[in-house]
C-alpha cells in the first residue's frame, strides 16, 4: 500500500511539473503590426536643389555631412557627456533590473533559516487543555498521555520554560500553469525595450540640438562678420559726406542720415555678441560644461558648413526599423498585449509546490541527530471565487490600455512619414530660395558700387546710397540666414530618418 502511495504521489508531483513547464499561456500572442510604406522618398526624383537626397544606406553619423572638425568632436563627446542622456541611460538599467525581478518568479525560492527561543506556556491557555495544573504540579493530560513539556520542579506552577533550536530550509514554487509569470516576464522585457527605445530618443534629440546649436552660432558670427563690413562701410561713407559738407558739396542732411545709418548698424552689433555667448552656453550645457567653457573652442568666427552634393537617406522599408519612437511605441503595445495575459491568468487557480525540512531539538548538543529531523512538503492551491468584479475590471483595464497603444503607434508611424515628406520637401524649397538669394546679394553689391561712383561724382543724392546699402546688409544677411536654415533643415531630415543613435560613437555602456 506505501508503495502505491509513493507511486501516485510521484506521478502527482510528475503532472504538476508538467504543466508547469508545458501549461498554456493564456492571453493574446503579440504580432509586430504592419505599416503601410508612403511614397514619399519619390520627392528625391523631383527634387530641384544642388543637394540631392538619394536612397542609398544611411549614414547613422549624419552631422559628418558638413565636413566640420568641430562639430565632429562636439558629436563624438555628447553620448556619453549629455545629462538627459545619462538619465535615460540610468532609467534603462532600472528597467533591465526590473526586468530580472519579473523573470526571478519562474524559479522555485530557497531560504535557509535558523532560530533560538526561550519558551514557557501558558498554564491558562492551550496548556490547560493538556491537563497541566495552574496551581500546582502537572497532572496527566486531558487524553491521559503524558503532559506537555518537560516535568515540572517541585514548587513550581504550569510547564517550565524551556529551549527550542531549530535550523532548515523552505523552499516554494509556483506552477506557471497559466502563463501568468511568462506574460509578466514577457511585459517586463517589452518595456525594457521602450525603456531603451526612449533613451535613444533623447540622444538623437540631443544630437540634433546640439548640431543646431552649433549652426546657429555660425550663423549668428557670420552675420556679425557682415555686420562689422558694413559698419566700416558706413564710417567710410560717413566720412566722406563731414569731408563733401565741409567742401560745400553737399548738405548737412546727407551727414546725419551717414551717420544715423552707421549708429543704426552698430546696434545690431552687441545683440549678435550676445547671442554668440547664449549659444556657446547653450551648447555647453548639453555637454555638461559650466557656462564659457567652451567660448575658446568655438570663440573664433567660421563659416556656416556647407551643403554636401547628396544625402543618402536609406530606404523606406527601413524607417520604422530605425526610428526610435516608432520602435518605442511598438514595444508599449508589447507590453500592453502581454499585460492581458497577466489579467486573464488571475482567473485560474494558482497552484503551488511548498516544502521544509530541517532540525528541530531541545538541546543544542543533539540539534544535528538525525532523530531531529522534520520536514513538511505538499502542493497548495489558492482559487478566486469572490473578487467584487476587480479581476473582470482588471481584464477590461488591460484591453483599453492595448487598444490605446495600438492607436498610438499609429499615429506615430503616421507622424514619422509626415515628417519625412515635410522635411523632403523644405530641404529642397530652401536651397532654391538661397540661391535667389545668392544672386540678390551679387545685384545689390554691384548696384551700390555704381551708387557710390555716382555720388562721389555729384551725381547722385545720399538717400540713394543709403537706400541701396541698407538693401544690400538685408540681402547679405537673409542670404547667411537661409544658409543656415537649409544646414538645419538637412538636420531636421536626418532626425525624421532617426539616425544618429545608432551611432559608433554612442555610448557601449548602454548598448542593447
Amino acid at each position: 500500500m506505501n508503495a502505491i502511495r509513493l507511486s501516485l504521489r510521484e506521478i502527482l508531483i510528475t503532472i504538476l511539473v508538467s504543466l508547469a513547464i508545458t501549461g498554456c499561456t493564456v492571453g493574446p500572442n503579440f504580432e509586430p503590426p504592419k505599416s503601410a510604406t508612403p511614397e514619399v522618398f519619390d520627392r528625391t526624383e523631383t527634387a530641384q536643389s544642388a543637394s540631392k537626397p538619394v536612397e542609398a544606406d544611411f549614414n547613422p553619423d549624419w552631422w559628418t555631412l558638413f565636413n566640420d572638425p568641430t562639430l565632429n568632436t562636439l558629436e563624438k563627446q555628447l553620448a556619453d557627456a549629455n545629462l538627459d542622456v545619462a538619465a535615460a541611460s540610468a532609467r534603462l538599467q532600472q528597467s533591465r533590473a526590473n526586468q530580472r525581478v519579473a523573470g526571478a518568479a519562474k524559479y522555485p525560492t530557497v531560504d535557509a533559516n535558523a532560530s533560538y527561543d526561550r519558551e514557557r506556556g501558558s498554564p491558562n491557555g492551550i496548556l490547560s487543555l493538556l491537563g497541566v495544573s495552574p496551581t500546582g504540579a502537572q497532572s496527566q493530560s486531558a487524553s491521559g498521555a503524558t503532559p506537555l513539556g518537560v516535568a515540572p520542579v517541585p514548587g513550581s506552577k504550569g510547564s517550565p520554560a524551556y529551549n527550542l533550536y531549530q535550523a532548515g530550509f523552505d523552499a516554494s514554487w509556483e506552477l506557471d500553469i497559466w502563463g501568468g509569470v511568462r506574460r509578466t516576464v514577457e511585459a517586463a522585457g517589452a518595456l525594457s525595450d521602450a525603456s531603451y527605445e526612449d533613451r535613444n530618443a533623447i540622444l538623437l534629440s540631443a544630437r540634433a540640438e546640439l548640431a543646431r546649436d552649433y549652426i546657429d552660432l555660425r550663423d549668428t558670427q557670420s552675420l556679425l562678420q557682415i555686420a562689422k563690413q558694413n559698419l566700416a562701410i558706413a564710417n567710410d561713407v560717413t566720412k566722406l559726406t563731414q569731408d563733401r559738407v565741409r567742401d560745400g558739396v553737399t548738405t548737412d542732411l546727407d551727414r546725419a542720415n551717414a551717420a544715423a545709418q552707421a549708429e543704426s548698424i552698430e546696434s545690431i552689433i552687441p545683440t549678435l555678441e550676445s547671442r554668440e555667448d547664449t549659444l556657446i552656453n547653450a551648447m555647453g550645457m548639453l555637454l555638461a560644461e559650466e557656462p564659457g567653457a567652451l567660448k575658446q573652442t568655438l570663440d573664433e568666427p567660421h563659416d556656416v558648413p556647407a551643403l554636401p552634393g547628396q544625402i543618402p537617406i536609406g530606404f523606406p522599408s527601413e524607417l520604422v526599423q530605425r526610428r526610435p519612437d516608432i520602435r518605442k511605441a511598438e514595444a508599449d503595445l508589447h507590453a500592453a498585449t502581454a499585460s492581458i495575459g497577466m489579467a486573464k491568468a488571475d482567473f485560474y487557480p494558482r497552484i503551488s509546490l511548498n516544502g521544509s525540512a530541517g532540525f528541530q531539538s531541545l538541546q543544542l548538543s543533539s540539534l544535528a541527530n538525525w532523530a531531529s529531523g522534520q520536514f513538511v512538503l505538499g502542493p497548495s492551491i489558492t482559487m478566486p471565487i469572490f473578487e467584487g468584479g476587480r479581476l473582470k475590471g482588471t481584464l477590461e483595464l488591460r484591453e483599453a490600455q492595448q487598444q490605446e497603444a495600438a492607436i498610438v503607434y499609429k499615429r506615430t508611424v503616421l507622424e514619422a512619414w509626415k515628417e519625412v515628406d515635410d522635411a523632403l520637401n523644405v530641404y529642397d524649397a530652401e536651397q532654391q530660395r538661397r540661391d535667389r538669394l545668392t544672386t540678390v546679394v551679387s545685384l545689390n553689391e554691384r548696384a551700390l558700387s555704381i551708387a557710390r561712383q555716382r555720388y562721389d561724382a555729384g551725381a547722385l543724392d545720399y538717400l540713394d546710397v543709403l537706400n541701396v546699402q541698407k538693401q544690400l546688409l538685408e540681402a547679405q544677411s537673409n542670404l547667411e540666414q537661409s544658409k543656415a536654415t537649409a544646414d538645419a533643415n538637412l538636420i531636421t531630415l536626418c532626425k525624421a530618418l532617426g539616425g544618429g543613435w545608432e551611432s559608433t560613437y554612442a555610448s557601449t555602456a548602454a548598448a542593447h
